[in-house]
């Protein structure tokens, strides 16, 4: 028995030698011949086989993101700034998120629901920075929403001793929590900018600090400034892909990702989850990818076919570098890095970008959620315009994911980007009671309109069963609405 093992195991590596030298050895082998290897890294995949399943998928109401009526659409009344000269203006409003519990469900602040949002002059692409949204429990109506402003000063990176912080050029997205002591504490994305001569190269870094809030009159909320700002994490290299690596290797096509912080909490203990790209022990870019059945899914033969497919597709070098992560780390109370750890799921080969990590407990199931775009995926079927919310379900924060609706999708939009309509960063808001979460999103891409911006989308529902999710029919809501409770 241990002879004819060793047989098969060493016939196996010679055609697999075989094949890697295109046929130069002493045994031939074809494509189909090849058996590869099969390494998880003891993390969960999301695989070529689960996304080919998508497009056929699709086109079912179950994961249609509504249609929304055009005429009905409105600017946020209060998302009123200034651009670069003080004079006043209109702003584009796009990913937003709101103050939430611990346990995911929208946070009770004095009466009131905020929500933070990414928000800048429509004119210029590069004016990205954190606003304070805020409205009465009970409303939900558009015109409800109060502007309290940016929650950052210009200057607030530049009063810490934050070597990473004093570069800082934008506010990315995150998240936020009420803690039990009621203050509010804010996770986002420090970006650095594109300045080759200084050896920036965008860097993202999780970033945290304590937004002080105040109540003037039973009417406003007031930012009262920032306290314990402070960098938290930017990659270790091993589980994470750094900014170094990725200066290091193609810049030119690579999309180094590592942001959008989502604050949660299991058994007391405190965790970010955030958007990045698989470091060297974990699986890391290159054309050693097409090798790992772990990545394809389905089986020997889907394998095969899909390997020999792949390397001969137009998008090869697109998969070469495709690493996508949501990954995880554990904080210390006092928000600072305890514990890096691996990865809750990756997706090598499939896309170098899932975006708003975004993940909750409901009814004794984990469920794991990102957006991602079609424009960016190598999946067959899948088209440059498709923008989709995936979803991942585990009976434990760490996994293993098991994709929903056997293929991960949630959320499937389609639209044109010049829309009114269209819709992306959709983001699932856990209710205190039952199966259905509240979707919000923004709507229409920013630019494309000199007098309809960036705005709060309409909200929706969405039920989750286990492993199953589906659209809820005729659950449309305001435009920003957080909660049916």
């Amino acid at each position: 028995m241990r002879f004819g093992k060793i047989a098969k195991q060493t016939a196996a590596a010679a055609l697999a030698v075989t094949f890697l030298l295109g046929g130069t050895g002493h045994v031939s082998a074809k494509p189909s011949d090849y058996f590869g290897k099969n390494k998880t890294y003891g993390i969960s995949h999301i695989t070529r086989y689960d996304m080919s399943k998508i497009p056929n998928q699709q086109d079912n109401e179950r994961f249609q993101v509504p249609e929304f009526d055009e005429s009905t659409i409105e600017n946020l009344p209060s998302a009123v700034g200034k651009d670069k000269d003080g004079k006043e203006i209109d702003l584009d409003v796009w990913d937003s998120w709101p103050l939430q519990n611990a346990d995911g469900t929208v946070g009770d602040y004095k009466g009131y629901n905020i929500v933070f949002a990414l928000a800048g002059d429509p004119k210029v692409g590069s004016d990205t920075f954190i606003y304070l949204f805020y409205q009465k429990k009970g409303d939900t109506s558009i015109d409800s929403w109060k502007n309290a402003g940016r929650v950052f000063q210009s200057d607030d990176h530049l009063k810490t001793n934050d070597p990473i912080l004093k570069d800082q050029a934008e506010e990315w997205s995150g998240s936020a929590t009420l803690t039990r002591g009621g203050k509010v504490r804010l996770f986002y994305t420090n970006r650095h900018p594109w300045n080759e001569d200084k050896k920036l190269y965008g860097k993202q870094t999780l970033t945290t600090a304590q937004i002080n809030l105040s109540q003037p009159d039973a009417d406003t909320l007031k930012i009262d400034g920032i306290e314990d700002l402070k960098s938290i994490f930017d990659g270790d290299g091993k589980y994470y892909q750094t900014v170094d690596q990725f200066v290091a290797g193609d810049k030119s096509m690579d999309n180094h990702t590592f942001r959008d912080p989502h604050y949660v909490e299991d058994k007391g203990r405190k965790y970010l989850v955030f958007e990045a790209n698989t470091g060297t022990k974990v699986g890391y870019q290159g054309e050693d990818q097409f090798n790992n059945r772990a990545y394809y899914g389905g089986g020997l033969r889907y394998f095969q076919k899909e390997r020999k497919a792949l390397l001969e597709s137009p998008k090869k070098n697109l998969a070469t570098l495709a690493n996508g992560a949501l990954g995880i780390i554990e904080l210390n109370d006092d928000y600072t890095l305890k514990k890096v750890m691996k990865p809750l799921i990756a997706s090598n080969t499939v896309t170098d970008e899932i975006e708003r990590a975004n993940i909750f407990k409901m009814n004794g199931k984990w469920y794991l959620f990102t957006d991602s775009r079609g424009a960016k995926m190598t999946i067959d079927g899948i088209g440059d315009k498709d923008v989709y919310m995936l979803g991942y379900v585990s009976n434990s924060l760490t996994g293993t994911y098991h994709p929903l609706n056997g293929s991960g999708l949630v959320l499937q939009m389609g639209l044109d980007t010049d829309d009114i309509t269209w819709t992306y960063s959709h983001f699932a808001v856990p209710q205190k009671r039952g199966n259905k979460v509240v979707i919000t999103s923004y709507m229409t891409n920013r630019g494309t309109f000199d007098d309809q911006h960036s705005t709060f989308a309409p909200s929706f529902l969405v039920k989750l069963q286990g492993s199953r999710s589906s659209v809820e029919p005729n659950s449309i809501l305001d435009q920003g609405q957080l909660t049916i409770d």
